[in-house]
């Protein structure tokens, strides 16, 4: 995994070439192109991840429903398909762009393209990638904010503040 190349972009989200992870992964200068997916049921829950104990960064921690690099070549569109299927099993028949928006740490620099859908039905979270999943009503992740804000990895609570649809 850390030779998977990665889509790089400027601070506009234009490409800028490519990198392997390893050089993207600790060099925030480096700005990696990746695709988030909020999954709402009809009743307006979110349904949420919580990152595997193996993930590179914030293992066991509460995340958006899909997240997931660009590959080089690839569309935002392209991706967000191939990680929804990957992750959740979720062949997307319908989705909606979000603002994009750029999220800067000390350890990595993303280009967020986010996405949103409506989904009935089952998910089939990867074991290997998502220890667990469960949908989350708007107050329940506020209460947990509240609470406990480490409960959610740094980039959900970043897109909790960001998009107005999850108030």
């Amino acid at each position: 995994m850390s030779d998977e190349l990665l889509a790089l972009v400027d601070e506009e989200g234009r490409p800028a070439g490519s990198a392997p992870r390893r050089l993207c992964h600790g060099n925030p200068a480096l700005i990696q192109a990746v695709v988030h997916l909020f999954v709402f049921d009809p009743q307006g829950r979110l349904f949420l991840q919580k990152r595997a104990e193996a993930k590179d960064t914030f293992p066991g921690r509460w995340d958006t429903s899909v997240g997931g690099h660009v590959a080089p070549g690839e569309s935002p569109e392209q991706a967000l398909r191939r990680e929804a299927r990957e992750e959740l099993g979720l062949e997307l028949a319908s989705f909606q762009p979000l603002p994009a928006y750029l999220c800067r740490s000390d350890w990595e620099s993303e280009y967020v393209f986010p996405f949103r859908t409506v989904h009935e039905g089952e998910l089939r979270p990867d074991p290997e990638e998502i220890a667990a999943g469960r949908y989350f009503s708007g107050q329940e992740i506020r209460r947990q904010l509240e609470a406990d804000p480490e409960f959610f990895t740094p980039h959900f609570r970043l897109a909790y503040r960001r998009l107005s649809f999850l108030d």
